[in-house]
């Protein structure tokens, strides 16, 4: 269909199913990639381009991938299969025309048609997974298209092949036609474009509908890229005018003020503290004293190195909300996290927190915990403590978010550790107030300039980067089991002297148990990513916590020592005993897993080693660290690994051992994994909302995106005059989407 008959597009046609101008393909795109609709197509960039006037070389394919490369037939031979009915056509192709460079067998089971059409010296475009068939690289019943039989148009012979993210059931050809029947199909020149025109104007930006028809079909490669750094700039964009929208929309929301009291719990638990506040914990809290005391609500991100003090901060924002009338909850992400929190606000706030108790302050509130997996009783407690607001201080895991918890006046939430939870849980809670409640959001996990501004734009940041008085230095080793394997006692005995010297350790596994699977509350193990031991050929076993915590009974080095385990799906009375003997000194060594991640306290904690420490990402390492060293005490962390010395997973224990600078670390990170894992909850069918842009490398562009959205928000607040950015948002960003904004 030529532009001149094509139909005419609307925002509804985008949304559109695509059954109904691709009939059988639509299937196998929502079956593997979670494409329904026309604009999420459209928005099915290719991965890369292929040059028809140049070779791929055979011999740089990888491995149990799939793979798109030009090559031309060098043989074809077809002969009766013995076993089965049928015919086998085997083909060897080459990149080079004398066969000099590399060959990759092909195999056709049945290959009929490709025994008519891939004759020597026939050249083509082929895809498959790539194997390895007596000792040569083979490709099974792979797709190809001819290249060699155009219909003479040079612009044609020279333009570049777009190579999309395909599977085996449908190959980078067949989306290629399905997204060209579209663009044949639809006046896309009509389509309200996200980008104001000023903006595409200044910036000498292609419209849309260039920038889709050059992205998809490139005359040359150079159209490509320029279509490419338009959505770029889309890409931010959008994102920054989703973040600036939800601001503004919080901005008018009413929230009940709530200002501090002379002589309140605030006043006396200051009192009360045996140590003096840094610098940074008072500047931070009078930011957050201000904001609680507005008629809107405060929405703000608390970030801070591990042991800078955030609960504390926290603690005192509750405070101030008690004081005023109001309730607090605290969301943590596991029930040993949550558990703690308990112990440590109850001790800290003493008298404060058994209000109307026996021996409580006479205007002291009630702190009560509330988890999933808690006795009825307490739980009936609890919920009725919570509803009736007697309880100042509501802690709980996920069993907040039920629906048969109540607040009598919810005046603030506060999420610890962010990234566990998404928008939905957030905004769950805030259903529970009478009017929009406060909300602090905490991480330990530093985030660089150009992650904040994508990821938690819509929130204002605080930052602690001081740590408080009396934290020691930690130091931290990699310790190669490979390239050392004796090391593995002289890390027994340093657990001795530790322990001998009145001190505790932790050993951190990967795993719970031998059946493989990893800790249900340690979403960040690199489980995705199995290392290969090269040598051996096999997959590197993994320690589990269940294993090496009986077999340290016959370690000679620690008998005598009390050990205990924990781990996620432990009974949750055991789980508090093991933690409880632990943070009071009667275990001296404790096995687990990354459920003491987060938040877990023992100052007497001095040692943690780390096992096969290449399995977890860099932050959560930084994390775990942070568990030592609390008390006065030098800590050291031991990265122990048996991967060789040149695997690549080492290169980000090497990164943690080398600093304990979190901001340093996360931009580390940051450029070691995939941009959608920074950006945490994955996009449906597996696609990040980011293609073009990398929030590791276009800083600049982010930057005046934010720039431009806020501009246009701050005109528009609703986006009417601007109904192309807001239906670019939706399908950016519809809100089964959009839980990565509020993830780190």
């Amino acid at each position: 269909m030529t532009p001149d008959t094509a139909r005419s597009v609307t925002a509804s046609d985008l949304d559109a199913p695509l059954d109904r101008h691709l009939g059988p393909v639509a299937k196998l795109l929502a079956k593997h990639f979670g494409i329904t609709t026309v604009g999420e197509l459209l928005n099915h960039f290719p991965r890369t381009y292929l040059k028809r006037g140049e070779l791929t070389p055979i011999a740089d394919v990888p491995m149990d991938e799939e793979v798109t490369l030009i090559a031309r037939v060098q043989s074809a031979n077809s002969r009766r299969m013995h076993t089965r009915k049928g015919m086998l056509l085997e083909v060897v192709i080459t990149d080079d025309a004398d066969g000099g460079i590399g060959q990759m067998n092909l195999t056709f089971f049945n290959g009929y048609g490709a025994e008519r059409e891939l004759r020597p010296g026939v050249r083509a475009m082929f895809s498959g997974k790539v194997t390895v068939y007596r000792g040569k690289l083979s490709l099974t019943n792979p797709r190809y298209v001819l290249l060699d039989e155009s219909d003479g148009d040079p612009e044609y012979v020279n333009r570049p092949i777009p190579v999309y993210p395909a599977v085996e059931k449908l190959g980078s050809e067949r989306i290629a036609i399905a997204v060209g029947t579209l663009l044949d199909t639809l006046r896309l020149s009509e389509l309200d474009d996200p980008v104001p025109q000023a903006i595409a104007r200044r910036d000498k930006l292609m419209s849309l509908a260039t920038a889709y028809e050059l992205v998809h079909r490139p005359l040359q490669i150079e159209d490509a890229y320029r279509a490419q750094h338009r959505f770029r700039y889309q890409e931010a964009f959008v994102l920054q005018a989703a973040l600036a929208r939800r601001r503004a929309l919080a901005a008018r929301e009413q929230a009940t003020a709530r200002p501090p009291r002379d002589g309140g719990l605030l006043d006396q638990f200051d009192a009360r503290l045996p140590f003096t506040l840094t610098q940074g914990q008072l500047d931070v809290g009078r930011t957050i004293a201000e904001d609680l005391a507005l008629d809107h609500p405060m929405n703000r991100l608390l970030q801070g190195e591990v042991g800078s003090g955030k609960t504390l901060v926290a603690l005192r924002a509750m405070l101030q909300v008690v004081d005023a009338g109001g309730q607090a909850a605290l969301l943590a992400p596991t029930e040993v996290l949550a558990a703690q929190h308990l112990q440590s606000i109850t001790r800290t706030l003493g008298p404060l927190a058994e209000g109307g108790m026996l021996g409580g302050a006479a205007d002291g509130t009630r702190v009560v915990l509330l988890t999933g997996s808690m006795p009825t009783a307490q739980r009936r407690r609890s919920l009725l403590e919570a509803a009736s607001g007697d309880a100042g201080i509501v802690i709980g895991t996920h069993a907040l978010l039920s629906d048969n918890v109540e607040f009598f006046d919810l005046g603030l939430v506060v999420v610890d550790e962010q990234h566990r939870f998404g928008v939905e849980q957030r905004d769950s809670l805030r259903t529970k107030a009478r009017t929009s409640p406060h909300v602090l959001v905490m991480t330990a996990t530093p985030i660089p300039r150009t992650v904040a501004m994508t990821v938690f734009g819509d929130l204002e940041t605080s930052t602690l980067s001081e740590l408080p008085a009396g934290r020691s230095p930690i130091a931290t080793h990699e310790v190669g089991l490979t390239e050392h394997p004796a090391w593995i006692d002289r890390i027994w005995s340093r657990a001795r002297e530790e322990i001998d010297a009145g001190r505790q350790v932790y050993v951190v596994c990967p795993k719970i148990g031998d059946d493989g699977k990893a800790e249900e509350d340690a979403p960040e193990v690199l489980y995705g990513e199995p290392q290969v031991d090269r040598k051996s050929g096999g997959q590197q076993e993994l320690t589990s916590v269940v294993a090496l915590f009986e077999s340290l009974g016959g370690v000679p080095q620690l008998q005598g020592v009390t050990s205990g385990m924990l781990h996620g799906r432990m009974d949750p009375q055991d789980k508090a005993d093991v933690m409880s003997r632990f943070a009071e000194g009667s275990v001296q060594l404790l096995v687990a897993t990354t459920v003491i991640e987060v938040g877990v306290d023992v100052p007497n904690a001095t040692l943690m080693v780390i096992m096969d420490a290449d399995r977890f990402g860099i932050s959560q390492l930084h994390q775990l660290r942070g568990r030592i060293g609390r008390g006065g005490h030098a800590g050291t962390c031991l990265l122990v690994t048996k991967l060789e010395p040149d695997h690549p997973s080492r290169e980000r224990l090497s990164a943690v051992a080398s600093t304990t600078d979190g901001f340093e670390l996360s931009q580390k990170d940051l450029e070691l994994r995939r941009e959608g894992n920074i950006l945490g909850a994955s996009q449906s069918g597996g696609r990040s909302a980011l293609r073009f842009l990398k929030i590791t490398q276009h800083g600049k562009v982010i930057e005046k995106a934010r720039e431009d959205a806020q501009h246009i928000v701050a005109e528009d607040p609703d986006l009417r005059a601007h109904p192309g950015l807001l239906l670019a948002i939706d399908l950016y960003l519809n809100p089964e989407k959009e839980a990565f904004l509020e993830k780190g």
